[in-house]
């Protein structure tokens, strides 16, 4: 984990011109155009991928970890770092992209963490999941947080304008932490079964998640229960538990 975390200054600088710029500035068709990016979060989310995947590759092998690949789309994780000396030593990593917040640059759009559905539940389970999910022996995060940069996407461009295309995003912040410690105690997103992250950037940077002091068995426990456990309110009507401070009191566990 210490060594992911050096390994992100020199990833930042593989990707990030020395004035915060990403480097991707569009793409080119076979008569040599250059087309502006959109920065459409798919978009942007999909090309930082593949940008960085060359220099993860290089950094696993170096630390003697073959990178496997989902075999499906939409299968967690996007990374398993497997040991080559060690088969059985897996580790998940979840690459997660998101912007600032414009009106309150401390905040960011927040992304979600992987699904709590049949995988999380049943912990040997194979569905939406390249291993089982008690195979890893840990869950991180890869994840960059940036500003978006507003662009005219109808623009064109050839070779001798490389220099100066804007970039759609800039001021990239990276970090790689573990999921349960930046996880929150809601969805996030919709009616899908995935877990939420924090938005407070300092927060997600430093780890200090809802379930940072209470630890993993706790985040799991709530999330493979998410919505499963119900309770009575006042007026007697039973509600199913979708929130921290109702489970805590429900399993009387003290909050941190």
């Amino acid at each position: 984990m210490r060594a992911f975390r050096m390994f992100l200054e020199k990833l930042k600088e593989q990707i990030c011109q020395p004035d915060h710029q990403w480097k991707i500035k569009g793409f080119i068709d076979s008569e040599r155009r250059l087309f502006s990016l959109s920065n459409d979060t798919k978009v942007v989310s999909k090309i930082l991928e593949i940008h960085m995947f060359l220099y993860i590759l290089e950094f696993a092998e170096d630390c003697g970890f073959d990178v496997v690949l989902p075999s499906h789309q939409n299968y967690y994780p996007d990374l398993s770092f497997v040991s080559k000396a060690n088969p059985a030593l897996k580790y998940a990593i979840d690459l997660k992209t998101t912007y600032r917040n414009a009106k309150n640059p401390n905040l960011c759009n927040g992304f979600t963490l992987g699904s709590h559905g049949e995988y999380f539940r049943n912990r040997e389970s194979c569905k939406n999941i390249q291993f089982p999910y008690k195979s890893y022996k840990g869950h991180f995060c890869l994840g960059i947080i940036y500003d978006r940069v507003k662009v005219n996407e109808l623009e064109r461009y050839g070779l001798q304008d490389l220099q100066c295309i804007p970039s759609v995003i800039k001021n990239l912040t990276l970090f790689f932490v573990e999921k349960y410690k930046i996880a929150s105690d809601t969805s996030g997103s919709g009616n899908t079964a995935n877990i939420g992250s924090i938005k407070v950037i300092a927060d997600i940077l430093h780890e200090r998640g809802v379930f940072a002091k209470l630890g993993e068995e706790i985040f799991d426990d709530y999330w493979m229960n998410y919505g499963y456990i119900n309770i009575t309110d006042p007026t007697g009507i039973q509600k199913p538990i979708r929130n921290l401070d109702a489970y805590l009191r429900y399993r009387g566990i003290k909050p941190c």
